[in-house]
């Protein structure tokens, strides 16, 4: 099944939302969000699961199985494919597309779900940058700058609590509330 109108509107005020300043967010209390150094697009490709997020109301409607695949395109753009199971049993999926801001190692990018009739406008793109990485290129944290917006993803649908752990200390130490964690549901 494919995102609704409405999730499609979701999906263009979620990179509304993460373009526009809010007063007393996270960044101006634990300064800017660093990213990590650089990051090689071609081996960010492929699937990776959720593990956790930030509760957000975009992804209201998935209950579980939620992952990620990014596909390089001709040009240097990255297909996204959003799938998630909703309660109803229903795969849901979103199809957009990702850009590198800056140079062709930059760890920031931007997103978007709206139609490509439409990617001239920037509030429709949304900003996905890297903030932690392990060298396998296996387990990933993603925000944006004001850290309203927190996905950790992994290769595979779960992960050794050791990694997560570590990961979450690095992410706290970022200035992320952790508390604000909700951990992904995989498999039945």
């Amino acid at each position: 099944m494919k995102y609704t109108a409405i999730s499609l509107i979701a999906c263009i005020g979620w990179s509304v939302a993460t373009a526009q300043t809010t007063e007393g967010s996270a960044a101006q209390s634990s300064g800017p969000l660093v990213t990590i150094p650089t990051l090689d697009v071609q081996r960010y490709m492929g699937t990776w699961y959720e593990i956790a997020k930030y509760p957000n109301w975009f992804q209201k409607k998935c209950v579980a199985e939620t992952r990620a695949e990014y596909k390089l395109q001709v040009g240097g753009s990255v297909q996204v494919i959003n799938r998630c199971r909703r309660d109803t049993g229903e795969i849901e999926e979103a199809i957009g597309e990702a850009r590198q801001t800056g140079v062709a190692t930059s760890p920031k990018l931007q997103v978007r779900f709206a139609p490509s009739w439409l990617s001239l406008l920037p509030f429709v793109w949304g900003n996905y940058w890297v903030v932690d990485l392990d060298d396998g290129y296996q387990l990933v944290a993603v925000s944006e700058p004001k850290r309203e917006y927190l996905w950790v993803l992994s290769r595979t649908p779960t992960v050794s609590p050791q990694s997560y752990d570590a990961l979450l200390v690095r992410l706290e130490a970022q200035g992320f509330d952790l508390g604000r964690l909700e951990l992904a549901k995989h498999g039945k």
